[in-house]
C-alpha cells in the first residue's frame, strides 16, 4: 500500500489500485490485518536471522574448543 500526504491513500493489490478511503470498513479492516501480518512476518524473519548468526557463532566456538579434544576413533 502506498500513500503520499497530498493524495488519498491507495491500496495496490495484485496489480490493481484502489482508493483506500472509498473501501468499505470491512475491507479496510482486512487491509489493516494484512499490514499487521506483514509486520509480524518481518519481525520474525529478523529474529530467525539473529538466531542463525548466534548459532553460527556458537558452532565456531565449539569447533575452536574441540581442537584440543581427542575425538573417538572412527568405526569404519
Amino acid at each position: 500500500m502506498t500513500a503520499t500526504p497530498s493524495e488519498n491513500p491507495v491500496l495496490t493489490f495484485e496489480g490493481k489500485r484502489y482508493d483506500l478511503n472509498a473501501l468499505p470498513d470491512e475491507l479496510k479492516e482486512l487491509v489493516r490485518g494484512m499490514q499487521v501480518a506483514d509486520a509480524q512476518l518481518r519481525m520474525h524473519e529478523d529474529t530467525l536471522k539473529v538466531l542463525a548468526v548466534g548459532r553460527q557463532s556458537l558452532a565456531m566456538q565449539l569447533n575452536e574448543r574441540l581442537k584440543n579434544v581427542t575425538p573417538l576413533p572412527d568405526n569404519g
